[in-house]
C-alpha cells in the first residue's frame, strides 16, 4: 500500500533539544547510502524535494531558525516530517522550572517546553521519527537515579499514536544512531510519500524490521568462534567477545554486517564488546558493561564442550582438504580412476 496523495515537496523539521548530546544529528553527516547532501541536493531519483530544517546543519540562528517551527505549528508549512532527538522529560514534574526547551513563545516571550512543541506538531506532521535510542525509549538518561522522568517518544505519544500520514512513531534506535540506517529508513518514508514504496515494514518495537530484524551476532564475523568453543579473554583477541561482555546474541543490531562509515568499523568488528545501545533495556538492563552477560557462563561452557569436539574434528578435515589428492603426479602411470567406456 501507498501514500494516498503522492508529496512533491517535504520539510523535515528536526529538534534535538531533548535530553540530547547531539550524537544522531553528528552521526548522520557520515551517512552515505544515501547522504544527507544527496537527498537535499535532489541527487536521489524519485525523491520529493525536502527542506531540513535542523539547527547543527542550519545557517539561520535564533528567530529565523524557529520560524519553520512556528509556520508548522500554525498549518502554514505545508507537509513535513518531525524527527526527534533526545529523550523526553516529564515536564509535569519540573517544580518551578522546565526541563528542556527549544526558542520562545512569540506573544510571551517565554521559552517552549520540548513536550509542547511534540504535543503542537507531531499530530500534524506527515510522520513522526525518533532518532536514536534516547528518543525511542528513553537511553542513557532514562536510567534508574535520573531526576527528569525521561521517556522515549511511544512512551510519552503512546502506542496508539498515528500521524497525518497514518503512521506510528518509527524508531531508529542507536547511540548514537548509525549513520545509513537513519538515512535508510528516512528514504524509504520519503519515496512512500511521494507514492513510490509500500508501507514502511516495522517490528513490535517500531523499529524497521530490515534494519533490526537480525542479531548483533547473526551478523558478526566472530560468530563461528563462539560455534566452536573459541572465546577471547581480552580485547586483542579476533575471537568471540562474549565471555569478556559483549550482548550480541541478544541485541537487534545489524552494525557487525553494515560497519559504521562506508562499511567500515562498527563495534565487535574493531575489538569491542556490543552493550546493547539500539535495545529498549538500554542501558539498566545491560550494566555493569564489559562484565560476562548473565546466561553467557552457561551458554558458553556448553559450547566449549562440544566446540572442542567439533574444532579437533574439523581440523582433521582441514588437514586432509589441504593436501591434493594422489593420483595428481608427474608419474608414467595413469592413477586417477579413468576408466574409458568404449575404448582408445
Amino acid at each position: 500500500m501507498t501514500t494516498s496523495t503522492a508529496l512533491d515537496e517535504v520539510h523535515i523539521l528536526w529538534t534535538s533539544e531533548g535530553l540530547s548530546c547531539d550524537g544522531d544529528t553528528v552521526s548522520v553527516t557520515a551517512a552515505t547510502l544515501p547522504s544527507i547532501e544527496d537527498v537535499l541536493l535532489g541527487l536521489v531519483p524519485g525523491l520529493p524535494k525536502v527542506h531540513l530544517h535542523n539547527k547543527v546543519l542550519a545557517t539561520e540562528v535564533g528567530d529565523a531558525f524557529m520560524a519553520a517551527f512556528h509556520q508548522a505549528d500554525r498549518g502554514e508549512l505545508g507537509p513535513f516530517i518531525l524527527v526527534v532527538e533526545g529523550s523526553i522529560p516529564n515536564e509535569r514534574i519540573n517544580g518551578d522550572g522546565f526541563w528542556t526547551a527549544m526558542g520562545n513563545d512569540p506573544a510571551t516571550g517565554e521559552p517552549i517546553t520540548v513536550n509542547e512543541w511534540i504535543d503542537r506538531l507531531a499530530p500534524k506532521a506527515w510522520a513522526v521519527v525518533a532518532i536514536g535510542t534516547c528518543a525511542a525509549y528513553g537511553g542513557i538518561h532514562a536510567m534508574a537515579g535520573n531526576p527528569t522522568g525521561a521517556m522515549g517518544l511511544t512512551d510519552y505519544l503512546g502506542s496508539g499514536f498515528r500521524s497525518a500520514g497514518d503512521l506510528p512513531i518509527v524508531n531508529v534506535p542507536g547511540c548514537p544512531v548509525q549513520p545509513d540506517n537513519f538515512m535508510e529508513t528516512l528514504t524509504w518514508l520519503l519515496y512512500q510519500a511521494a507514492g513510490l514504496a509500500p508501507t514502511i515494514p516495522l517490528d513490535e518495537m517500531l523499529r524497521p524490521t530490515w534494519l533490526f530484524g537480525k542479531t548483533v551476532h547473526e551478523g558478526c564475523d566472530r560468530a563461528g568462534y563462539y560455534e566452536q568453543g573459541d572465546f577471547a579473554h581480552d580485547y586483542n583477541s579476533p575471537k568471540c567477545l562474549v565471555r569478556i561482555g559483549c550482548w550480541g546474541p541478544v541485541v537487534n543490531c545489524n552494525v557487525t554486517k553494515r560497519g559504521w562509515m562506508d562499511g567500515v568499523g562498527g563495534c565487535p568488528n574493531v575489538g569491542g564488546v556490543c552493550i546493547a545501545c539500539t535495545m529498549p533495556g538500554f542501558p539498566d538492563k545491560f550494566m555493569p558493561f564489559m562484565d560476562e552477560p548473565p546466561g553467557a557462563s552457561v551458554s558458553a561452557t556448553a559450547s566449549a564442550g562440544y566446540g572442542s569436539l567439533i574444532r579437533r574434528l574439523r581440523s582433521i578435515t582441514n588437514r586432509s582438504a589441504n593436501r591434493e589428492p594422489k593420483w595428481r603426479h608427474n608419474g608414467r602411470k595413469l592413477t586417477s580412476g579413468y576408466d574409458p567406456r568404449w575404448g582408445n
